[in-house]
């Protein structure tokens, strides 16, 4: 086999039937065709042209290598394209733990523009709730994780990411009227899902029912995102979620801002405070922010 270079001067070769009209196609002299040729029927230890007045005549041997040529360059060229659109922004792997807060609506369109723009970033995305993602942080093996605001913890630096209202969601078929503000405490006693107590969440709902005389009748524990919002569209039951989970609330749910007073959600980006975030992780950070304000934004309740 010979080079990709005296592969692509046969072809040349083959094609215009004159090694100068070849060296004038590929920037190549003609005693340089000439030489590429000979040394190609060399290797082979078989005749590929027949020189006849001026003009060379594929021999047997000369079509078929040909066609095996063709396929080679085809090959080649198609490799090149797909590596060529890697090209471009950044590069690397990261490994970023979200919570389904926002892997629900804001991965997808965030991670699509995300990968489009640095196609040779390798992501990495574990999914879980503040805790686990938090103990992951802190251990190194993640280089970052978007959770709800903690106090200070040593060894992670953090800062604020997103401030989202939380919703009272319930069924389509709820009482409640989709769009409409609503004042817990106002509800009667409430059949809520939440989340168990190792959840960050967990205590802030605690906190806000007991601070403003929210009456529970029944309370279901489940830590399963899916779970949940399975259960509470085919059932009577409520539960309270931030508001950039629910964009598709029109479809299957009943979703109410929660007012007198407002209870709204702080998200914080933690990451090691021992090395600084990589260019990659930064970028992907910023496409998560951006889709999160726009969701955020979008009129949920209406």
């Amino acid at each position: 086999m010979g080079s990709f270079r005296d592969l692509r001067l046969f072809v040349a070769a083959y094609e215009e039937r004159s090694f100068t009209a070849a060296a004038g196609r590929e920037n190549a002299t003609q005693s340089g065709v000439s030489q590429h040729i000979r040394n190609l029927e060399e290797n082979l230890r078989v005749r590929l042209f027949a020189r006849e007045k001026g003009r060379v005549v594929p021999t047997p041997a000369g079509d078929a290598y040909y066609q095996r040529c063709i396929d080679v360059l085809r090959a080649h060229e198609a490799a090149e394209r797909v590596v060529r659109s890697y090209a471009g922004g950044l590069d690397g792997e990261i490994l970023v733990g979200l919570m389904p807060t926002l892997t629900r609506c804001t991965l997808a369109p965030a991670l699509a523009r995300f990968i489009e723009a640095n196609p040779n970033v390798l992501v990495r995305v574990t999914e879980g709730y503040s805790a686990p993602l938090t103990h992951q942080v802190q251990a190194g093996d993640l280089e970052f994780a978007i959770v709800p605001a903690l106090p200070s913890v040593a060894g992670l630096k953090s800062r604020l990411f997103l401030r989202t209202p939380e919703l009272l969601v319930s069924g389509a078929e709820s009482r409640f009227v989709h769009g409409e503000p609503v004042r817990l405490a106002d509800l009667g006693p409430l059949k809520l899902v939440v989340p168990t107590k190792v959840n960050t969440r967990r205590n802030l709902l605690d906190m806000y029912f007991a601070s403003n005389g929210v009456a529970v009748e029944r309370l279901l524990e489940l830590d399963s995102m899916l779970g949940t919002l399975d259960f509470v569209a085919r059932t009577d039951w409520v539960t309270v979620l931030p508001a950039i989970m629910m964009e598709d609330a029109r479809r299957s749910f009943t979703t109410n801002c929660i007012v007198h007073p407002p209870f709204d959600l702080d998200l914080v980006v933690i990451e090691p405070s021992r090395r600084p975030m990589s260019s990659a992780a930064a970028a992907f950070v910023a496409v998560l922010e951006e889709e999160t304000r726009r969701l955020n934004g979008t009129e949920v309740l209406s």
